[in-house]
Formats: C-alpha cells, structure tokens, sequence
C-alpha cells in the first residue's frame, strides 16, 4: 500500500504541474516519490517478482499523467461522428509503455551498478528517449519535460541557450539530487548533509530562475524592422462545414473576413501579410500542384490582392500531385482512378505577378497525417486504422524547411505548420534558412473546448524563447495569438470566435545559441547512455572471464 500511495504521489505531481492549467514547481521533485518506491522495493520489501511489481506501478503512475495531461485527444472524431477512441486510448497506453519501459532499463542498470551509476543512466536514458520520441515516426513528445514551464516564459528566457531540452535535463537533475538528498537523511539522519544539500538543491532551482530573470530585464534586441500582419481566424467546423461547403464558398468566407478588417482606403504598409491558419482553403478536396497558376481558388486570392498594394497572402492549403504511372509514383501516393495521388498539407505564399510558393508540412502527425512504418505495419493492420479514425496512407513532405521571402519589404517568414510548433530544433531549421519571423499556421479545433488547443499555444511560445523570433499565429476557430520574442502573448483571440486579429509583428536576425546547437544536450546524454552501457558490458564480460593462472618456470 505504501508503494502504490508514492507512486500516486508522482501522478498526481506530474499531472498538476501541466500547462495550462498547472503548477510547474511540483514537478522538481514529481519523480522523487516513484524513484523512493523503486529503491525500497529494491531493497527492502520481500516481494518475489520485484520488476514486476515496479512495472505496475510505473506504468499507472505515467498512465494517470498521459490521462490528465492528454485527455483532451478524446474531442477528436472518427469520420462518421462518433468519438475516436483509439485517438486517446492508443497514445495513452503506448506512450505511458515508453515512460515505464525507461524506468524499468534504469531499474535493471541500478541493481547491476548500483544507487549512483543507476541515477547518471536514469538522467541520460531519459534525455536519449525524449530526443528519440522528437524523431521517430510515432512521434509524440507533448509531455517532454521541459515543456511543463510554458505558462512562465519569465523563468525560462535561458531556453535561447540550452532550449525546451535544456529545461528537462534541469528538472531531471533536481529530482534526481532531492531524491539523493532524502536518502542520505534517511541512512544516517545527520543535519549538517540535510542543510547542505537542500541548500545546494535550492540554489539548482533558483540560479536557472535568477538567470531568466536578468536575461528577461535585460533583453535589448534590436529589431530589423516590422511588418503589419492581419491574422485571419474563420469559424470553420473541421468534421462537418470543411466538407460540405462548396470550395468558392469557403473562399469568399475567408477574403470576406480578410477584407472586413482591412482598412477602407488601403495604402502600402497598411497590412504586409494575410496569414490564414492550416488547410483553411479549398474546403473539400485539394488544389493540384501542377495548376496552381490556373487554380480558380488561388487566383481569386490574387484577385483580392491586387486591391492591396505590397500585401501578400499566406495561408494553409491541402494539395495533391497526380502521378500517371505507378513507377513514378512515391510509394506513400494512393491510388485513383486517373493514376496515383501524393496529397500534402501545404503552407504556401500568393503574390499577384509571381508564382505560388509551397511549403509541405514535414512533421506529420502520426495515425492521421502518416500510417506510420507503414511498409511494416500496413499488411499486419490493412484498414483496420482507417476503422479507428486514422488513415490508410501518409502524406508527403519536404526534407527541408522552406522561408518565404517578402519582395516587397525584408520579411522573411517561416512557413510552420501545426504540429510542427512543438518540436524545437526542427523550428531553428527555419531561422537557419534566414526566417525573421514565424508564422504558425493551425487547425486546433478537432478537439473541442479542451487542454488541446490552448497547450499547443503556449508550447508556441517556448520556440518564440529558444529562436527569439516574434510569432503570428493564425488558428481556425483560435486561439489567434502574437507572441513576441521574449515568450509573452501580446495579443490573442477567443476561441470560437470568427474573426481577425491585427499585429505589429517585430523581425529579428541572428541567431541564438540553440539555434546553432540545438539539442545539444540530448546528443551529450546519447554519448553517456551509450558510455554507460559499454562500460558495463565490458565490466559484466571481466566478471564472466576466468583468469588464468600463470605458468610457473
């Protein structure tokens, strides 16, 4: 009972550290009551199957958090209306299985090398697996760590150095020392280590936090210039209008909300982008990538512009590439009657007098916007996914990211996509390419009323820190927001709302040190983790070796 009710007590301080709704200072010792339990189960208790037992409760420990802090995955539907279970149950259980698999292998390497080694592998298996979940293709790093301080952009201003992973490695060390520190209580009850390690654990906390603050009082980029940005936010219901409205009728809703807020007698500078949120045109179906210039959606949107001197349009689009031939054709295209089809999800800039630029989102989500391994799984699953609200085939994607360039001013936008706004090296790969600014553009209202959207947000706001760029962020039905480079939402929208909302965005150039570096931390865990496990081996090898004796003369 006493080791279920510390493992309770992680889940419980995990959870409510969450944004948006939590605490984020449980979560420097949430870890502490679950690594407790592990050691006593370990040590003390007479339990037959002890990993058994230490599986079992890490996995209700990390299945309580994934529930409380992911929940909100059950707002989604299957296409006939009914609620997608397997949205929520699949990642739920899976994720929760990585989370205790992690605690298991630190279980296994503790008893080989005991209390101190195990917590070194503990900090770098942990690290290597939050890098591991930003790039695999069941991608789902929403409860990475470092995550958890979003809501406190003031604490947090250091992430233009080390980054959101930087933030983990910081909340696995004080967990990690304030356990050390308990036990230390607990084996010889002396008070001088007491004092001298909470104080050195108090100052692991606040130094990071005193650091922030200094950097927050004392940022004085200087901006490169602004561009005025007119973020566009229709209602548009994502399973039901999307779909059922006639293409010309989406865009008349769209240039209709565009020009209701745009300025009566309309001079150069007045508005320098549109930014529409993810897929918001052509409603049903997508626009052939081989006529984009002939598109009559596309051109109307040239149309409207070209009342709007120096404005241009950027927006999210679906979009397809017809392949005649199945050899040409990728082997994510599905088929149709007229050959094969590559769709995309595609961000892309209108200018009257140029061609379309197209960016294709590159981080997919996984189950809706890719089967993933599907060369593997698909003839183990068939349809079965489809039947579970997922999809059948993957979209295509760019291998690198894309800037749009202004040629009327010397905004240079990054084009991002959605899911793509949590991953943060990935989001420096844009500031690489020259990008001054990030424009986000999302379709946040598959999940209803919920923690969904409003997390996605402000994980928004950690890549406004990490690449000090200002963010526009145009979402269907909201949260609309202009983020500015120090992580503070200047101005937002209500969700549900249809309508726009004006910024002043500021451009930026340079680069920070994440920026350059980024997950650099992550890939000097990988090195120890995989120190670590050398080591051992060879140490396990030593042991398993008889030694011969020597041959006397």
């Amino acid at each position: 009972m006493k080791y279920l009710f510390l493992c309770l007590i992680s889940a419980v301080l995990l959870s409510i550290s969450w944004p948006t709704y939590g605490l984020p200072f449980f979560i420097f010792f949430a870890l502490v009551p679950l690594l407790m339990a592990e050691h006593e189960i370990t040590k003390f208790s007479n339990f037959r199957r002890k990993s058994g037992l230490i599986f079992g409760l890490s996995y209700l420990t990390f299945i309580i958090w994934n529930i409380v802090t992911t929940g909100w995955l059950y707002g989604s539907q299957n296409p006939d209306g009914s609620p997608a279970l397997m949205a929520v149950v699949f990642p739920v259980l899976v994720n929760s299985l990585l989370y205790s698999t992690i605690f298991m292998l630190y279980h296994w390497y503790k008893k080989i090398q005991g209390t101190y080694w195990g917590l070194t592998f503990f900090v770098a298996i942990w690290m290597a697996f939050e890098k591991f979940h930003l790039g695999w293709e069941l991608t789902w790093p929403w409860l990475n760590l470092g995550n958890v301080f979003s809501e406190y952009p003031v604490i947090i201003q250091w992430y233009d150095t080390l980054g959101a992973t930087g933030g983990s490695f910081w909340i696995l060390l004080v967990n990690v020392y304030a356990f050390y520190t308990l036990r230390i209580w607990e084996a010889g009850r002396k008070r001088k280590p007491l004092i001298l390690n909470s104080i050195i654990l108090v100052l692991g906390i606040s130094l990071p936090m005193l650091i922030s603050v200094w950097k927050y009082e004392n940022f004085n980029e200087k901006p490169s210039g602004q561009v005025s940005v007119l973020l566009l936010q229709p209602e548009l219901d994502p399973y039901t209008e999307k779909y059922q409205k006639d293409s010309i009728q989406v865009l008349q809703e769209l240039l209709t909300l565009a020009e209701q807020h745009s300025p009566k007698d309309f001079k150069k500078g007045d508005i320098d982008y549109y930014i529409g949120p993810e897929t918001s045109l052509p409603g049903r179906g997508s626009i052939s990538e081989s006529g984009f210039e002939e598109s009559m959606i596309l051109n109307g949107v040239k149309s409207f512009l070209a009342t709007k001197p120096g404005a241009i349009f950027a927006t999210g689009i679906s979009s397809h590439t017809l392949f005649t031939s199945e050899s040409e054709a990728p082997d994510n295209a599905y088929p149709v009657s007229q050959g094969w089809v590559e769709g995309y999800n595609t961000g892309v800039q209108i200018i009257p007098g140029h061609e379309v630029e197209a960016y294709h989102k590159g981080k997919l989500v996984p189950g809706v916007e890719i089967f993933p391994y599907i060369n593997i799984l698909k003839p183990v699953l068939g349809d079965a996914m489809l039947n579970l609200g997922g999809t059948i085939a993957s979209l295509g994607s760019d291998e690198e990211r894309k800037v749009f360039s202004n040629p009327f001013n010397n905004g240079k936008m990054a084009p991002i996509i959605c899911y793509e706004s949590i991953y943060g090296e990935f989001t420096t790969e844009y500031v690489k390419k020259g990008a001054n600014f990030l424009a986000i553009m999302t379709n946040d209202s598959w999940w209803g009323v919920t923690q969904g959207h409003q997390q996605l947000l402000s994980y928004a706001r950690l890549r406004a820190i990490e690449t000090r760029r200002e963010i526009a962020r145009a979402a269907n039905s909201g949260i609309s927001a202009h983020i500015n480079a120090k992580g503070e939402i200047e101005a937002d929208t209500l969700y549900g709302d249809e309508t726009a909302l004006f910024a002043k965005i500021q451009l930026y150039e340079g680069q920070t040190l994440y920026t350059q570096v980024g997950d650099l931390l992550s890939r000097i865990s990988i090195f120890v983790l995989g120190f670590l496990i050398f080591y051992t081996l060879i140490k396990q090898i030593q042991k398993r070796t008889p030694k011969r004796r020597p041959v006397g003369r």
